[in-house]
């Protein structure tokens, strides 16, 4: 019985003209061009200077600066009036003022992160230009893991989870909730079939679609950036198919208690939204306020992306990500428990 409920949800995946290319084309557009994109490295920090010594000095340091990859010198300007004007216009994101071999930085921070980052990265470049004021070597960096701080390799397996999450998650969403508007559910409402035999036939489908788009994404950041798995790739599938358990599970859930495509869609986005920022996938998750950390601790995104990083980067084992499986597989199966009982059929 479930394989014939099976066979009928892949032909409708399959009847439908967009689903198909939707599979394929989104794990494809999302690792060739969001690596690129997400990075938290900040370049092209328009900087203006205020030279009041006129000095070898001061020129040499204006020197230093225009030939850096992270700034763009937007020229020398007669008084700081005359640069806060040009910040306040858009047309620079940092002062620097040099007056008697002091010197005074100041960012727009209107973006905090460009502002802070930016006004860092000057600050190393005026320190270490300025007379007598290179420290002594004391101590050396020894990066592990990623040795050459390739912000692609931290995003890649973050995007693992964003392809899943969509894939896995708004997908089952449309799934019941298009029947009930198309009126087909109230066909398999009147025949014998068990309310959890229906919902394992809507859940392996997307099941089998994790499969393919994490292998797809793997095969990408091979391909691509030449970026593979450092620890047994048994547990990227692994983890991959614990987090399509939660979704697939929640976007049936939603669709159990959705009514119209349009309310299943806005439901789902919110969780989604609410997930994804709070699993630490953008910012470490102890710089939140502890009430919002107290989340983490049901969120499955966050333990996802803690067990993917570790497997994909650090090169981790079993006993590595054991506390992250057991976590993802107990969120899971109780979300499946609650898409069977939240499915209301009639007599059944």
């Amino acid at each position: 019985m479930i394989r014939y409920l099976i066979q009928k949800e892949f032909l409708q995946i399959r009847r439908n003209a967009f689903l198909p290319r939707l599979i394929v084309m989104f794990p494809v557009v999302v690792m060739c061009i969001m690596p690129w994109v997400m990075s938290m490295e900040v370049r092209n920090i328009r900087v203006c200077v205020v030279d009041n010594d006129r000095t070898t000095h001061s020129q040499r340091l204006v020197h230093q600066i225009a030939a850096s990859d992270y700034f763009i010198f937007t020229g020398r300007k007669p008084s700081y009036r005359a640069a806060l004007a040009e910040v306040e216009s858009g047309e620079s994101d940092v002062i620097l003022e040099i007056r008697e071999g002091r010197y005074l930085i100041a960012a727009n921070a209107v973006n905090g992160t460009k502002g802070s980052i930016g006004s860092a990265y000057l600050s190393q470049i005026v320190s270490g230009a300025a007379e007598g004021a290179s420290p002594p070597a004391l101590s050396s960096s020894l990066i592990l893991y990623n040795k050459h701080q390739n912000y692609k390799l931290y995003m890649i397996p973050a995007l693992f989870a964003i392809i899943m999450m969509m894939m896995t998650g708004f997908l089952p969403t449309l799934n019941i909730v298009g029947e009930k508007e198309a009126g087909t559910i109230e066909q398999i409402n009147v025949t014998p079939v068990r309310k959890w035999a229906f919902i394992l036939a809507k859940l392996i489908p997307y099941w089998l679609i994790a499969l393919f788009v994490i292998t797809v994404s793997l095969l990408l950041a091979w391909a691509v950036y030449g970026i593979t798995c450092a620890g047994p790739l048994v547990w990227v599938y692994v983890l991959a198919m614990l987090l399509a358990l939660f979704f697939s599970s929640l976007g049936l859930i939603i669709s159990n208690y959705s009514d119209t495509m349009q309310q299943a869609i806005f439901v789902m986005w919110f969780f989604v939204v609410c997930i994804l920022l709070l699993s630490g996938l953008f910012t470490p998750t102890r710089s939140m306020p502890e009430w919002a950390r107290l989340t983490t601790y049901a969120n499955p995104m966050h333990y996802f992306i803690d067990a993917i990083r570790t497997v994909f980067i650090r090169g981790g084992g079993f006993a590595a990500i054991a506390h992250q499986l057991l976590a993802l597989l107990g969120i899971g199966l109780f979300m499946a428990c609650w898409a069977v009982r939240s499915y209301k059929k009639n007599g059944g």
